[in-house]
């Protein structure tokens, strides 16, 4: 397998950037997640990648072989798209068969590659099918496997479950999930949705605005963002973030209406213009705590899980909080909220974290 190494990627269209100056290694054999909003330049990142772009400026390794300028019929990679790319009028053994037929694979080898496609994929059962027969989310689980099964270096995947129903999106992250933990493929994997990008990747690269901000694993993202973006962008909800307004610094001494006494933060301290922290990371009770801060419920709603997400009102600052069992029947209920200092991220003016 490949590592890919981007020295100094550029992608400019005219006057616009798309991508600008990325120096990134993605490490060979795992799932590397390019994750961001429309525009932010991921797709255009992996098309470069893929030989469909050339950069502007910059070079592309995999390995130690440069490949900037080598065609992508020879760059020994596979492509899902977000429409899934199918033969038609075959069956779904000859869809996963024909890329394999150049390979000069024994018959054996071309069964047992296709069946075991089939079989994560579960695909088994319509084997004999023809691909007309089948909906949308069948015919991207066939696009998939018959990439997989032609066993190139690197496979990249642009947003492939975005235009399937929600069941076979679910359906079709759970096969992938146990794909790619078989697979020994390096694996690049563009997408929009956090879901996604937090059940699929061993490290997820955040874009924003044709630049990589953070790349870590999803759980370091999560729990760490290095910016506000991040945090905004990764959770459902995304983070709360308390306004300067709500931020009292007196030294290394930070206050707010959300702490029940002050935080000491060091040298640090001066330079906090806000902070954030996770829905899960604001204790509530219905009892008055040692610590807490009484906040009102204005709306409460059914999470996944069977998690509760409430919207809380302290004063006039408003944050969301998640817990596990049911509080406060109605709005207006009293409760009492703390928030432990390990949970909290503060961040400066530009919304770096700090």
């Amino acid at each position: 397998m490949y590592d890919i190494k981007l020295q100094g990627i550029t992608k400019k269209f005219d006057a616009f950037t798309a991508v600008n100056d990325i120096n990134f290694t993605i490490p060979k054999s795992s799932v590397t997640v390019l994750l961001g909003p429309s525009g932010c330049g991921k797709t255009t990142l992996m098309r470069m990648i893929a030989g469909l772009e050339n950069p502007t400026e910059g070079r592309i390794l995999f390995d130690d072989h440069d490949v900037t300028d080598v065609s992508t019929r020879r760059r020994n990679i596979g492509m899902v798209f977000q429409y899934p790319v199918i033969y038609r009028g075959t069956s779904v053994r000859k869809n996963l068969e024909l890329p394999l037929l150049s390979e000069k694979l024994s018959k054996a080898e071309m069964d047992k590659r296709v069946d075991e496609v089939a079989e994560i994929l579960g695909l088994q059962d319509v084997l004999k099918r023809q691909v007309e027969e089948l909906d949308n989310g069948t015919r991207q689980k066939i696009a998939v496997g018959r990439e997989v099964a032609r066993q190139p270096k690197i496979i990249l995947f642009d947003e492939p479950i975005t235009n399937i129903d929600l069941t076979s999106k679910l359906e079709l992250k759970r096969s992938l999930k146990e794909l790619f933990g078989r697979l020994k493929q390096t694996i690049v994997y563009v997408t929009h949705d956090q879901t996604e990008a937090m059940t699929l990747a061993d490290q997820i690269a955040l874009m924003q605005d044709g630049v990589i901000t953070q790349c870590d694993s999803p759980k370091e993202i999560y729990e760490n963002p290095n910016s506000q973006f991040a945090g905004w962008f990764l959770g459902n909800p995304g983070m709360n973030f308390v306004p300067p307004q709500f931020i009292n610094v007196s030294g290394s001494k930070i206050t707010s209406p959300l702490f029940s006494q002050t935080i000491d933060f060091g040298s640090k301290a001066a330079s906090a213009d806000t902070f954030g922290v996770r829905a899960e990371g604001i204790n509530v009770s219905t009892t008055e705590t040692k610590g807490g801060v009484q906040a009102r419920v204005t709306r409460k709603s059914i999470g996944a899980g069977g998690q509760y997400l409430l919207d809380l009102a302290v004063g006039s600052l408003l944050i969301k909080a998640r817990v596990s069992h049911s509080i406060g029947r109605t709005a207006k209920d009293a409760v009492w909220t703390s928030i432990e200092s390990e949970n909290i991220t503060f961040f400066d003016k530009s919304g770096k974290a700090l």
